[in-house]
């Protein structure tokens, strides 16, 4: 017998079966990590995957690249064989945070960090002698948003639906002796929804803001608002701080109660009149939103010329006030 009609015979699930496994393993192949241990390793390096530098709140990726002796390279970012797993690694972090999948993060606070030298180093436990180090800048070109609101509005309560009316009597068919039937008597009307409250005004916030360093400025800067404190470090040269007091939204109006449905006629005859359905209650009005909530801006003078990287936003409130100070620190 041939091999075409051996073919035709075997069952169809079983070629399925076995060329799914022909395929798996194929991809499988394909996509396996490097084993570091059977690896001569010649070379490694640690750097961001995007440009470098972090700014305070940030995250960033990291990419570990590594050469062998007969001049292959891999890394963790590779596709294929020749990728690195990050569990064949060990990362430790200063001034930053490194998590177990090559990713660091810089506390939004910039206090903890201002004047440090955040540092990277990665090391091989399957090769003792290999480890990379990283310094990475800081970085304070970036936009940041402090967003305060007010109170939203509560929402008004529902109305209560209307009460359905009686059924008429039933009265009688009989040809002989017909009786008519009685009349449903009508549903009562739904009461209106509340109308929802309004939503308070957005909250003051006050910036002190001050300049750190010498030939390349910085704006040193802290917002105040609802007792609390948010503190940012903002190049101008591509940073920006926007910030924004709202009103918060007026709650919804509570839903109109429905219509309590009519009685429906007795039967007899004539046959009675069913009642007439109630009116459905209005649906309650919605609160008006709250207006933006004052924005003070105190700076000091040598803040001056550097006061288009702040923004300030209060809709529907008042006018943003700059005034010009003496602000040695921000905090």
């Amino acid at each position: 017998m041939s091999r075409a009609v051996l073919l035709r015979q075997q069952p169809l699930r079983s070629i399925i079966r076995n060329a799914g496994i022909i395929f798996a393993s194929l991809f499988l192949s394909g996509c396996a990590a490097a084993n570091l241990n059977k690896l001569a390793i010649s070379s490694i390096a640690v750097t961001q995957a995007k440009a470098p530098g972090i700014a305070p709140g940030e995250k960033s990726s990291l990419v570990v690249s590594m050469t062998e002796a007969n001049g292959k390279s891999l890394a963790t970012n590779a596709d294929g064989e020749q990728k690195i797993r990050w569990s064949d690694l060990n990362i430790t972090a200063t001034v930053v945070k490194a998590d177990k999948k090559g990713n660091v993060k810089l506390a939004s606070d910039p206090r903890t960090s201002f004047g440090k030298q955040p540092h990277v180093s990665v090391s091989v436990p399957s090769h003792p002698d290999l480890h990379a180090d990283l310094d990475i800048p800081l970085r304070y070109d970036h936009a940041y948003t402090a967003r305060y609101a007010g109170m939203s509005g509560t929402s008004g309560l529902n109305g209560t639906n209307g009460m359905d009316g009686m059924a008429g009597s039933n009265g009688s068919t009989d040809p002989n002796s017909p009786t008519p039937g009685g009349n449903g008597s009508n549903g009562t009307n739904g009461t209106d929804g509340a109308a929802g409250s309004n939503g308070d005004d957005g909250p003051p916030v006050t910036l002190l803001v001050a300049t750190k360093g010498g030939i390349h400025p910085l704006l040193q800067i802290s917002v105040s608002a609802e007792r609390k404190q948010k503190y940012f470090i903002v190049d101008p040269d591509g940073g920006s701080l926007t910030v924004i007091s709202e009103g918060g939204s007026g709650g919804s109006g509570g839903k109109g109660g429905r219509g309590g449905r009519g009685g429906s006629g007795g039967s007899g005859w004539p046959p009675g009149i069913s009642g007439m359905d109630g009116s459905d209650g209005h649906d309650g009005n919605s609160g008006q939103s709250g207006n933006g909530g004052s924005i003070t801006v105190l700076y000091d003078p040598q803040a001056r010329s550097f006061l288009s990287a702040i923004r300030a936003s209060s809709p529907n409130g008042p006018s943003p006030i700059f005034r010009e100070q003496t602000v040695a620190s921000a905090w």
